[in-house]
């Protein structure tokens, strides 16, 4: 009887694969710090990868002078924007922290009415009284968290650079390593750019076409420092599920606590009727027209990219999805259709 044999090359193979694998797992365990910063480049990349080509193949520009001024670009588009907002915000900050007490004694007053009309305890005193604390210790991690985002910018643009000038030689890189036929390599990277094109830009497009719906009810209501809920709109409103409650809502208790009664009614009518329909008809229509994506791919793929990735978890969460889709397809089209064809011709030859 002959003893089973496994060849030498198959076992070096088999070592090899290990080594790669450990080592695979070891470096991403280390850099898994970077993530946010290597996304953040690779969306930027894509972003800018058609200009980057046009200029520097087309209009014979030299890559590192081109890759500079589309980083310089991104930077101002992007930044100051944030800068402007962590302005606003700054601010309104430093008076709730200045003014906790008169908020929670604000928040309480609020509570103590509605427990009067609906006969029963919503909140206890003792848990309203935590929220001091919950703040007092959030705000060293919030400076923290900022100090660690401007690190995460400033990887992302150095991995950006380095993908931009040698764009055309990792997109060849990735036809040769990646074990798949051309095609479906191809398949791969339309989806990639359609769903960051997707998520990129339509997210924060419909979150400022709600807050424009939004603002125009905060007008008419009267709400103090309108613009100022409007960016809080825009930026709330990319949030899947709450969504723009978490501005809508807040106005809302605090023309309760003001005894302005009928506005805080109207801010809660105008906030879950209109602004709360309005964004289901812009994400599901706009988004579509972006890419023709289902609805329920973008809603649980933001969801648990947010978990995963951060903000970026926006664009990539129903990334992920749609690729674990397609993978699913491509495997189907590689070896299944194969095994159906090869009977067929074992027949044809028997024939």
């Amino acid at each position: 009887m002959d003893q089973p044999y496994i060849h030498q090359a198959r076992i070096r193979q088999i070592f090899f694969i290990v080594c790669v694998v450990l080592l695979g797992a070891l470096l991403a365990k280390e850099f898994a710090v970077f993530l946010s910063a290597f996304l953040g480049a690779l969306t930027l990349y894509i972003v800018m990868r058609k200009p980057m080509m046009y200029l520097v193949y087309t209009k014979k520009w030299s890559k590192g002078l081109t890759a500079t001024l589309l980083m310089i670009a991104s930077f101002l588009v992007i930044m100051i924007p944030i800068g402007g907002l962590v302005g606003m915000m700054s601010s309104k900050v430093s008076y709730a922290i200045g003014h906790s007490n008169e908020l929670i004694g604000a928040l309480q007053t609020v509570l103590s009415r509605l427990e009067q009309q609906l006969g029963f305890v919503i909140i206890s005193p003792e848990n309203i009284n935590k929220v001091g604390n919950y703040v007092a210790q959030t705000v060293p991690g919030l400076v923290g968290a900022t100090v660690g985002t401007l690190g995460t910018i400033f990887f992302m643009y150095f991995i950006l650079y380095f993908m931009l000038v040698n764009g055309k030689k990792m997109e060849n890189g990735l036809y040769e390593y990646i074990p798949l036929k051309d095609e479906n390599v191809n398949k791969i990277a339309a989806e990639i750019e359609i769903m960051v094109f997707s998520n990129a830009i339509g997210i924060p497009v419909i979150g400022v076409l709600q807050g424009i719906v939004a603002v125009i009810g905060y007008l008419l209501i009267g709400v103090n420092e309108p613009w100022f809920w409007f960016v809080i709109t825009c930026i709330t409103a990319m949030l899947p599920v709450v969504g723009a409650a978490l501005a809508y809502v807040p106005l809302a208790i605090i023309f309760f606590a003001n005894d302005h009664s009928w506005q805080g009614v109207f801010m809660l009518i105008y906030g879950f009727g209109v602004i709360g329909t309005v964004d289901n008809i812009f994400r599901f229509t706009l988004a579509k027209k972006f890419a023709d994506v289902h609805p329920l791919i973008t809603v649980f793929g933001v969801i648990v990219g947010l978990q995963l990735f951060g903000f970026l978890g926006l664009i990539f969460g129903p990334l992920l999805i749609s690729l674990f889709l397609l993978l699913i397809k491509m495997y189907s089209s590689e070896f299944f259709v194969k095994q159906r064809e090869a009977p067929e011709e074992e027949e044809e030859m028997n024939v």
